[in-house]
């Protein structure tokens, strides 16, 4: 067994519960890892033996295009979506990140993390 990540996709979207926030958008990042048997792929070097990242980043593109409010729904989003179009994906995480969230205080990201 493996492990697949692909960390740090960045994303300008529209996702907060203040209506400015969904009006100027903001900076997000998306993380992702999965337990993956990576054994054929490491005999065959073959794409079709292991996950397509490009499938994997097309899911959550195009889920963070869709505006939410709260963070948790945006990465649930992402997870429902990912186990539709990819069936065999059974162990993962996403974690989405939001920029600067609007806090009494210093805050670089909040994140939030769903597992599958």
């Amino acid at each position: 067994m493996g492990r697949i990540e692909l960390l740090g996709m960045h994303f300008f979207a529209r996702h907060g519960c203040l209506e400015s926030e969904r009006l100027d958008g903001n900076e997000f990042k998306v993380d992702f890892s999965c337990d993956w048997d990576t054994s054929a792929a490491e005999l065959t070097d073959e794409l079709d033996d292991t996950l397509d990242y490009s499938l994997v980043y097309n899911v959550i593109a195009r889920e963070m295009e869709v505006p939410s409010m709260l963070l948790e729904h945006v990465a649930g989003r992402i997870a429902d979506a990912l186990q539709q179009e990819i069936p065999e994906l059974e162990h993962f995480e996403v974690s989405v990140y939001k920029k600067n969230p609007p806090v009494r205080g210093e805050c670089e990201w909040a994140k939030v993390s769903t597992r599958r």
